[in-house]
């Protein structure tokens, strides 16, 4: 990676864009300002790209070097801003790879496929329900129909009108689904983004039901990078903005904002200061509040409040380890997990990227990856691995009899809360004042989006609001249909 710096002069600090933040959503953004001509500078408080989804170098004991990641990311098909965004360096999108299934595996050996679903709805739905081992067509009956019927009627106004102060818990509970069943269909689905149930805005669970089955057109399935994800797409990119002559400023976080006489933005940083004339903060919610707390002349009290009531989840872990011979040949790439403790999902990387593969093929063992999601906050670091080690055995018993030959552990809370009455007051991009932009996975979208998705089309729309105030023209945002096909049902 290439790391420039430069200190701005007056003359060209007003044409200046300052993107804070070398994420998703702040790399989107550059992209699109750099193409369409504007001066970018992006500072990045990390000595790496990505954000959450970034990788960097570690070495294991042998003297191997490797690229850690904070864990595995799921490429789903309609994600098609972040699709466009590779497509910058990688046009063909040979980086990504296909998966067949995803198995969801429960306790007692259940297990449920979501390959070669139905796209359509009711038929996904239908299907779905047929292969739940744990539901039967006698548990129709106790279900509620309107408050089902709720997930097909997504609408973005009116859902979060009608569900917003629920919480995903109580309507879950009001479906009166069989409680394995739940379990199988719901409880891991809304783990995934990383929001415990009963803290989880109702609204927000009945978007991502309408953004990854019942609204989506390319159905359930997704595909993986086949190389870290430094290799495959931070890396690059950074060269790509680099051609336009975007500064990349790396390893150096922003202290405060302030304003020159002249009505420059003046970042305050470790290494210096760098002025521009606009600014978007693409930066997770911890880094956001420091910048608005630390910084009080530049944001408007009711601006300020706002971004004082966004909180962070829970923890969540990423336990990577390297054994010393193969789990079984069938083991999935990729599995969810419901009811075997805190373990959410058991990813096998030699099945996944190359790097890890060639390890395999070297040693004759296996990298296995765990993860847990919304982990309870009064766990120990011990107490997460004992919980996450017994979900793994039971899921995969030939484990038991391996050894471990090296390991990470990385146990993070900054991921964003989808409370229940949070939507009215989340900031959207343009919220933060004259010349102030935001983009990041927990800013609001006028329709259904979320994860990377969130991200990479928080910073397009940041972007075009940039661009639209410059009289240029704005890059394309798609995105699946936007409501439900019972939308604006009567009673619904």
């Amino acid at each position: 990676m290439v790391e420039t710096s430069s200190i701005s002069s007056e003359s060209g600090a007003k044409r200046r864009v300052i993107v804070v933040g070398g994420g998703l959503a702040g790399l989107a953004a550059a992209t699109i300002l750099a193409e369409r001509g504007r001066d970018v500078v992006v500072v990045e408080a990390e000595d790496f790209l990505g954000g959450r989804v970034g990788a960097w170098t570690d070495t294991l004991r042998d003297g191997t070097e490797f690229q850690m990641e904070r864990g595995f990311h799921a490429f789903f098909r309609q994600y098609y801003n972040l699709r466009a965004l590779m497509r910058r360096v990688d046009p063909e999108l040979k980086s990504l790879i296909p998966m067949d299934d995803y198995p969801l595996l429960g306790p007692n050996g259940s297990k449920q496929s979501f390959s070669n679903l139905p796209k359509q709805t009711p038929l996904n739905i239908v299907e779905l329900l047929r292969r739940t081992p744990t539901f039967r067509a006698r548990d129709l009956l106790k279900v509620s129909p309107l408050k089902a019927a709720a997930m097909i009627a997504f609408d973005p106004q009116r859902t979060y009108a009608r569900w917003d102060r629920t919480s995903a818990a109580e309507y879950l509970d009001s479906l009166r689904f069989p409680e394995d069943a739940r379990r199988m269909l719901f409880d891991v689905f809304a783990h995934s983004f990383f929001n415990p149930e009963g803290d989880y805005s109702a609204a927000e669970l009945l978007a991502m039901f309408h953004f990854y089955f019942l609204g989506n057109p390319e159905g359930l399935v997704f595909d993986t990078m086949n190389v870290p994800f430094s290799r495959g797409l931070f890396e690059p990119l950074a060269r790509y903005l680099q051609k336009f002559g975007t500064e990349l400023h790396l390893g150096e976080p922003v202290e405060r904002i302030t304003k020159n006489k002249n009505g420059a933005f003046v970042l305050e940083t470790s290494k210096g200061t760098i002025e521009g004339g606009e600014l978007l903060l693409a930066v997770s919610i911890p880094g956001l509040k420091h910048l608005v707390k630390s910084s009080p002349t530049i944001f408007d009290p009711t601006f300020r409040a706002n971004i004082d009531r966004l909180t962070v989840t829970l923890p969540f872990a990423v336990w990577r380890l390297w054994y010393d011979k193969k789990v079984n040949a069938d083991r999935a790439p990729f599995a969810g997990t419901t009811g075997l403790g805190c373990i959410d999902n058991i990813s096998i990387y030699e099945k996944l990227e190359d790097e890890s593969r060639a390890w395999s093929e070297r040693t004759g063992g296996s990298i296995v990856e765990l993860h847990a999601y919304a982990v309870d906050a009064t766990w120990s670091e011990e107490r997460v691995r004992e919980d996450l080690m017994r979900g793994l055995h039971a899921a995969y018993p030939e484990t038991r009899d391996m050894k471990v030959v090296e390991e990470r552990f990385l146990l993070r809370q900054d991921c964003p809360a989808f409370r229940p009455g949070d939507h009215a007051s989340r900031p959207s991009v343009d919220t933060a004042g004259r010349g102030v932009y935001l983009a990041g996975d927990f800013v609001k979208l006028p329709f259904a989006s979320a994860l990377m998705e969130r991200a990479v089309t928080s910073g397009f729309m940041a972007a075009n609001a940039i661009l639209r105030k410059a009289q240029k023209e704005p890059v394309e945002i798609k995105t699946i249909k936007p409501r439900g096909s019972l939308a604006g049902a009567p009673g619904i």
